[in-house]
C-alpha cells in the first residue's frame, strides 16, 4: 500500500473539522453546518470537551465504586455488573 493513498486532502480535512464542530454542544447552536468557527477554535473546544467527558466518566466510575462498596453483593454480582457496564 502506498503512502499517497493514505493522505487526506485539505478539503477533506476541512470538511471533517467542520463536521466535528457540529458535534460540539458549545459550538452547535443551530448554525446548520455553516463555517462560522475557526479550525483552531473547533480543535480547542474538541479537546476541552473530551477532557470534560473524561472527568465525567472518572467521577461516575468513582460514584459507582462507592455504591458497590456500600452494597452487600457477591463477587459474581460485581463481575456481572462490571461486564454489563463495559458493553
Amino acid at each position: 500500500m502506498s503512502g499517497a493513498s493514505n493522505k487526506i486532502t485539505d478539503d477533506e480535512l476541512n470538511a471533517l473539522i467542520l463536521r466535528l464542530g457540529t458535534l460540539l454542544p458549545q459550538l452547535n447552536h443551530g448554525r446548520h453546518g455553516r463555517a462560522s468557527s475557526s479550525t483552531t477554535k473547533i480543535l480547542k473546544e474538541t479537546c476541552s470537551y473530551i477532557r470534560r467527558l473524561q472527568k465525567e466518566v472518572d467521577d461516575l466510575s468513582e460514584r459507582l465504586s462507592q455504591c458497590l462498596d456500600s452494597m452487600d453483593i457477591t463477587s459474581s454480582d460485581a463481575e456481572f455488573l462490571t461486564n454489563l457496564l463495559q458493553q
